[in-house]
């Protein structure tokens, strides 16, 4: 059973979500907040597997909620759902330590399954569309010291030859199976690639990986 905690300022909406995840056998809904302050307060108490967070609430914001229950280290994943696919707070929330992002007006089966996917690890945004984000954004990336080369950032000294060249290509947005396509490597081993180089790293997720990727300059911006 997959836990979600409902965050959103506008009642109808908080209904809505409500009756959705309720019509399934695999969702129950544990509470529902109208504002950051309240998400952060409920994922403490209740430690919901998401926590479907929108974003521009009274008070504290989605961004900041997010970032605080992240970096409570708290199992709960966010789920931020916004407005624009390309907009700032989309990347804000991302880069907050989101484990993905949807649209507002996302079909329902878009929603189930995001969350779904969000609960058991996995990024919800494909890769293409973070790094078009990323790319859509890289004035607010960190500048690069001279004294760091790309790719020799500290954060990356764990990876192997193999790992630092195949985190590479996830910040380009090739998925597993054009990693395993283009680098001549079966899939379950890319599969493996990932796991480790999630581990080691940190991240979160496939798109805490991506935002890596481009921190540390692995990937440059197109």
């Amino acid at each position: 059973m997959t836990t979600v905690l409902i965050v959103d300022d506008q009642p109808l909406q908080r209904f809505g979500f409500r009756m959705l995840l309720e019509s399934q056998d695999d969702m129950a809904v544990v509470g529902e907040a109208s504002n950051g302050t309240e998400a952060i307060r409920m994922t403490a108490e209740l430690h919901p597997d998401v926590a479907l967070m929108d974003i521009r609430m009274p008070g504290l914001d989605g961004i900041e909620a997010t970032r605080r229950i992240v970096s409570a280290g708290d199992r709960t994943r966010v789920l931020i759902l916004t407005t624009f696919d390309l907009d700032e707070y989309a990347y804000a929330g991302l880069r907050a330590g989101a484990s993905g992002f949807l649209i507002k007006d996302a079909q329902p089966e878009e929603l189930l399954a995001g969350i779904r996917a969000v609960a058991t690890g996995d990024a919800v945004v494909a890769p293409s569309l973070t790094r078009r984000l990323l790319d859509a954004y890289a004035e607010h990336l960190p500048t690069p010291t001279s004294d760091t080369p790309p790719g020799l950032d500290p954060r990356l000294t764990a990876l192997t030859d193999r790992e630092r060249e195949i985190l590479a290509v996830i910040g380009k947005g090739w998925t597993n199976s054009e990693i395993s396509t283009r680098l001549h490597l079966a899939e379950s081993t890319v599969k493996t690639h990932v796991s480790r180089i999630l581990a080691k790293t940190g991240s979160r997720d496939r798109i805490q990986a991506v935002i890596l990727a481009y921190d540390t300059r692995l990937v440059q911006p197109s």
